[in-house]
């Protein structure tokens, strides 16, 4: 019988990061100021070096055409003397007087020359500075419009999206800028405000039939008379109308999450971690799994209840994806390089590493399209990513030699 021949597989993911790396040297990327400032001085210097050289010619040109004379001497006891020109009483000729006035002007000549360049350079310095100083502040002024666009910007990233650029001035293409900004600003405001609104309304509209649900199938349950069968159905549609009301919180957590987080208290990202611990604590010590690490103090400016549910979701997924002997987490907290740094390691199965940014996208898992199991809704990495970024952070993932995830959340102090 013939082999059966073997499935083609299909390649191997990229491993590698496909976004734009940092330039090596960032300091050598120049302001936009400081380019318009280098290119109004080079025009200028430029122009001056131009000016500065016609006018040498000229004056050269002026100077050669002006000493071409000869002098004609005649008589006796003549006593010619210069004190520019000492070798005058020399001559004892026309030619050998003539020769050696035509040497001292040519002498006299380069000497106004080279002082003429001279003192032209220095006054072209002294104006290249002047003109590199008067383009940085002209510099300014042009892009302060840009400035003020910028500022607006930095403001509605900060969730403030009633600031408006209002540019005043002429029509021109830094106001036609401004206005466009200003109306994609409103259509945003407007969009957000819709967004918030239905999160509101989702909340009430979906949260109230479930909890209909859940009375009564509480009711149903504490019924000492009710047949076996309808007891168990009841447990098992208890359970699912739970992993319901669990799947519309973080729903609900993650559309509120994706927004700066406007009023923010000082939060000890340790007293955070310890809390989560405790609540998973219960959980770890069923499925056999250690938990240990130090958490030092970090303090942070945020949503403490958001910031708990980084801790919590990063444990819990810790406990459950994790080997079923010997498995252990890892939960320490740290200030580093000026950050509150919140890093959960655990054992468990191998993942690739082209794998990981499918991990934080919602109702993904690793190596399955939807969520298919009993270990949660799908929505805790991508809930955790999203508080992170609210609170101006970010969360990175990489895989543990030997299986596992090392899982780390920098944020600002």
């Amino acid at each position: 019988m013939a082999a059966t021949p073997a499935l083609p597989t299909a390649p191997p993911k990229p491993t590698w990061d496909p976004r734009k790396p940092e330039p090596p040297f960032p300091w050598l990327r120049p302001t936009i100021r400081i380019r318009l400032t280098l290119l109004y001085g080079g025009m200028f210097l430029i122009a001056g070096i131009l000016l500065l050289s016609i006018i040498y010619l000229l004056a050269a040109q002026a100077l050669h055409e002006g000493s071409g004379q000869s002098f004609q001497l005649s008589g006796t006891n003549l006593d010619i003397s210069s004190p520019t020109c000492p070798k005058l009483n020399q001559a004892t000729s026309n030619d050998q007087f003539n020769s050696i006035l035509a040497s001292c002007e040519s002498v006299q000549r380069q000497h106004a020359l080279d002082d003429l360049l001279s003192r032209s350079l220095l006054a072209l310095l002294g104006l290249a500075v002047i003109a590199f100083a008067f383009g940085y502040a002209m510099a300014g002024r042009v892009l302060s419009p840009l400035g003020r666009i910028l500022r607006t910007a930095r403001a509605v990233a900060g969730s403030d999206l009633s600031r408006r650029i209002e540019l005043d001035g002429p029509d021109d293409e830094i106001k036609e800028l401004a206005d466009t900004f200003d109306d994609m600003l409103e259509r945003l405001q407007r969009a957000f405000t819709a967004q918030q609104r239905f999160v509101g309304n989702a909340s009430h509209e979906l949260r109230t039939p479930l909890a209909i649900n859940r009375t009564l199938l509480e009711v149903h349950l504490s019924d000492p008379g009710a047949p076996v069968e309808l007891q168990q159905l009841g447990k098992t549609l208890l359970a699912t109308n739970e992993r319901s009301e669990q799947l519309v919180e973080g729903l609900l957590l993650l559309a509120r999450s994706d927004n700066q987080i406007v009023e923010r208290k000082p939060v000890d990202l340790a007293e955070v971690a310890e809390q989560a611990v405790d609540q998973v604590r219960a959980e770890a010590d069923a499925k056999g799994v250690v938990i240990r690490g130090e958490q030092k103090p970090a303090i942070v400016q945020g949503n403490g209840v958001l910031l708990e549910r980084i801790a919590l979701n990063l444990v819990q997924n810790a406990v459950r994806y994790n080997v079923p002997d010997d498995g252990w987490v890892e939960v320490t907290t740290d200030v580093q390089h000026g950050q509150a740094v919140l890093v959960v390691t655990n054992t468990g199965p191998v993942v690739p590493a082209y794998e990981i940014d499918n991990l934080f996208e919602p109702f993904r898992r690793l190596r399955t399209e939807r969520t298919g199991s009993d270990k949660g809704v799908g929505l805790g990495l991508s809930i955790v990513r999203s508080v992170a970024r609210a609170h101006g952070g970010h969360i990175s993932a990489q895989p543990r030699e030997g299986g596992g995830l090392m899982m780390r959340v920098a944020l600002p102090i």
